[in-house]
């Protein structure tokens, strides 16, 4: 009989490239998108026929008119519920439902009381809308009682800043919601109902029409217009320039993104100041001044964190290869750097930071390039071993997340890297047609860094380069403004991170009196700088009115969207969204006809949606954990999580038994507790050791409460010994934590 000897001890940590498996969280029971199955017979399941923007860019402000057309072409009274998103910084501030000849204009009201106004109107046979906040970047459309034949037109108004880089100006309008996975929601169906929305797949065509049009009124002449998104039409007028969509059958799966540039790559910097009836509003816009390179790079720690889920499946996983490859064969010399590659679990390259050299690079772009994508999105998780990887001493620390950002717990992520980045910058790389921005945008901005959006791989080989340009030359550091004879007061933001990109300096804010000036001052690589602006060289202007809704709503986004998870902000939010009568997460816009009509049984439809341009249908079909061709060692063995293995097909072992001598155990552990642990596990252990022809494997580990930090195997005495299976088994059971040195022996 062939035993299998286990003597364990404890010891420092070893260094080497270690391609690790971390422990895979389980798969919860959650509420989660699904792809659109057949409806009841008579029902319509396509309700939203057709959706219209009207966008009119006056200098720095976009005024948007979104047109959503319902129509009821079954033989059932519907409730019709469409999930849509918007810019993460949109003030919706108003909204209107036009039935036949008669429009009704929506209220603005506390979240709950709104949704009782609807429910009331839809008990009682009445045409209701209600428009609810579930993201800053997501809403929900409800319409009540769409009677057969129905047509009903609900137009929502918000505004928008456009704030220009590197002399660009850019417009988005998303168009659709990818799928959120909802596996790291403590209480899914209570916190994020609306995640469970249909998808169509993806040959399937949109189900309705998209119509988008753009007038730009700008005070310097246009130079050039483009749309890399969309196959649009452009028009140029003395004083306009009309961009037009192209009819497109999938015009609806991606973000529409409209860029151009004025005349002599200007841009319109200043002052604009708002006379209001109580209260005066201003926004300050300072163009920062040119980049000063330096030759001497002080050396930085690069750790990126790359999403390998489902939805990054083919094309959007490509699109990050593309740019952390690109990044990593440009790293200084200098520098040091490491990788963490997640989905429903979590895999680092090294257990430390790796210094920059070719063969560290070889081994690093080859393991990016053995990824293929699926499973669930545990950022949370991933985030908390990014943060307690072992950091290089003296060595500023950049994290680089690369991810399409479907998820649903994007303030505890923020939370987390505010909290625990410490003086690390975070960047954040926003990966596919359809990103989302909001998460891409807070967690820069949690982690005093900078986003990008690469929607292919041509702007994914550019944003690589210029992702470096800003970690290395910043253009202003330690920005301080400060107000001389100009009473402003509820300013914002309150404190100013260093500024990466070339584009202004912008500061929201109340004033007294249009006099004194505003200064300026920071820090750039070639010196201080100081810049003062005149309040008197700027007039008052009345139709500047947009102001107070930007005003209130960047203040809400620092009370609310980026706030600490916990804090008790519902009072004041919501008490700005009345006032200013803005759509908020704690406020509602609901709309109600005044006729009651007899509508029989009503059935809640929820509007299915397209899968973003490029997204896998695994966004969809695996959720919470690594298909087993996920993830692939440097040497090309599989590495397979803990649900992998446990899935795997299992060989009848021989009879034999596992003694664990000699052991070291962390404090609280017996010998007997040790050998009930890892009982389960016996039998796979063996066929490995079979199947190698192993007689002695030396292993060397480092455990926490997640299992395998990272994994080495020491020596072996057989054919062949692979450690991402090892680790693979190994991680199925709850080792003890702490450093670990375990010799196995098989007789």
């Amino acid at each position: 009989m062939r035993k299998l000897i286990m003597v364990l001890g404890f010891l420092g940590m070893i260094g080497h490239i270690v391609p690790v498996s971390w422990a895979q969280d389980k798969p919860a029971a959650h509420q989660s998108p699904y792809f659109q199955v057949a409806g009841k017979e008579g029902v319509e399941q396509f309700p939203l026929l057709g959706t219209k923007v009207h966008v009119n860019i006056a200098g720095v402000v976009a005024y948007v008119e979104f047109i959503q057309t319902y129509k009821n072409e079954g033989n059932k009274t519907i409730e019709a519920m469409y999930v849509f998103p918007l810019g993460a910084h949109a003030a919706i501030n108003r909204m209107q439902m036009k039935i036949a000849d008669r429009v009704i204009t929506a209220k603005i009201e506390e979240k709950e009381t709104a949704k009782n106004i609807y429910e009331t109107a839809k008990n009682a046979g009445q045409i209701a809308s209600l428009l609810r906040q579930q993201r800053p970047n997501v809403f929900q459309m409800n319409v009540a009682n769409i009677m057969p034949g129905d047509m009903i037109e609900v137009t929502v108004h918000y505004t928008e800043l456009i704030v220009p880089q590197n002399s660009t100006y850019e417009f988005v309008f998303p168009t659709v919601v990818g799928p959120r996975y909802n596996g790291e929601v403590k209480d899914p169906e209570k916190e994020n109902p609306w995640v469970a929305m249909p998808y169509l797949r993806n040959k399937e065509e949109v189900p309705y029409d998209i119509d988008i049009e753009v007038t730009l009124n700008t005070p310097v002449a246009v130079d050039e217009v483009w749309v890399p998104s969309h196959n649009v039409t452009v028009e140029e007028g003395d004083l306009y320039t009309r961009v037009k969509l192209s009819e497109e059958v999938q015009g609806g799966n991606r973000d529409f993104i409209l860029r151009y540039a004025l005349k002599g790559n200007q841009i319109q910097t200043g002052l604009m100041l708002y006379p209001g009836e109580k209260e005066n509003f201003f926004l300050l816009m300072v163009q920062p001044p040119k980049r000063v390179e330096v030759r001497d790079v002080p050396p930085r720690e690069y750790v990126f964190v790359v999403d390998v889920s489902g939805s990054m499946n083919g094309f959007p996983l490509e699109v990050s290869k593309t740019l952390i490859r690109n990044i990593l064969n440009d790293l200084n010399g200098k520098d040091y750097f490491n990788i963490v590659f997640f989905a429903g679990g979590s895999r680092v390259l090294s257990p430390y930071p790796l210094p920059v050299t070719p063969d560290n690079i070889r081994q690093a772009i080859a393991m990016l390039d053995s990824q293929q994508g699926g499973g669930g999105t545990n950022l949370l998780s991933a985030l908390t071993h990014t943060l307690a990887l072992e950091k290089k001493e003296g060595v500023s620390r950049t994290v680089v997340i690369a991810t399409d950002g479907y998820i649903s717990v994007e303030k505890e992520a923020f939370d987390m890297i505010s909290k625990r980045i410490g003086d690390a910058n975070c960047f954040t790389f926003g990966i596919g047609a359809s990103t989302n921005r909001y998460l891409i945008e807070g967690l820069a901005r949690a982690g005093s860094g900078a986003p990008f959006v690469a929607t292919d791989q041509r702007e994914a080989q550019q944003l690589a380069e210029t992702f470096l340009t800003y970690v290395s030359w910043p253009v202003l550091t330690d920005i301080k403004v400060e107000y001389r004879g100009f009473e402003a007061y509820d300013v914002g933001p309150e404190a100013i991170g260093d500024l990466f990109a070339m584009r202004p300096l912008i500061v929201y804010g109340k004033y007294k009196n249009p006099e004194g000036e505003i200064v300026v001052t920071g820090n750039t690589a070639g010196g201080p700088y100081r810049r003062v602006i005149k309040v008197t060289d700027y007039k008052e202007n009345e139709t500047n009115s947009a102001l107070r809704y930007l005003w209130a709503r960047e203040k809400i986004a620092r009370l609310s969207d980026y706030a600490s998870v916990g804090m008790n902000v519902k009072d004041q939010v919501a008490e700005l969204g009345l006032k200013y009568s803005l759509m908020t997460e704690y406020t509602s816009f609901v709309a109600v006809d005044t006729v009651v009509r007899e509508t029989g049984e009503v059935v809640t439809v929820k509007q299915p949606l397209p899968l973003p341009q490029g997204v896998s249908e695994l966004a969809l079909e695996e959720r919470g954990s690594f298909p087993q061709a996920c993830f692939k060692s440097v040497a090309g063995s599989l590495s397979l999580s803990r649900n992998d293995m446990a899935a795997a097909p299992e060989v009848k072992a021989e009879s034999s038994h596992l003694v664990a001598g000699n052991g070291v155990f962390p404090q609280g552990w017996t010998q007997d507790r040790f050998d009930t642990l890892i009982d389960p596990v016996k039998s796979k252990l063996e066929d490995l050791f079979r199947k190698w022809s192993l007689k002695k494997v030396t292993l060397e580990m480092k455990t926490d409460s997640h299992g395998i930090i990272w994994l080495k195997v020491a020596g072996f005495t057989g054919k062949e010994c692979h450690q991402a299976d090892l680790t693979g088994i190994l991680n199925q059971v709850p080792l003890p934590q702490g450093y670990i040195r375990v010799v196995l022996e098989y007789r």
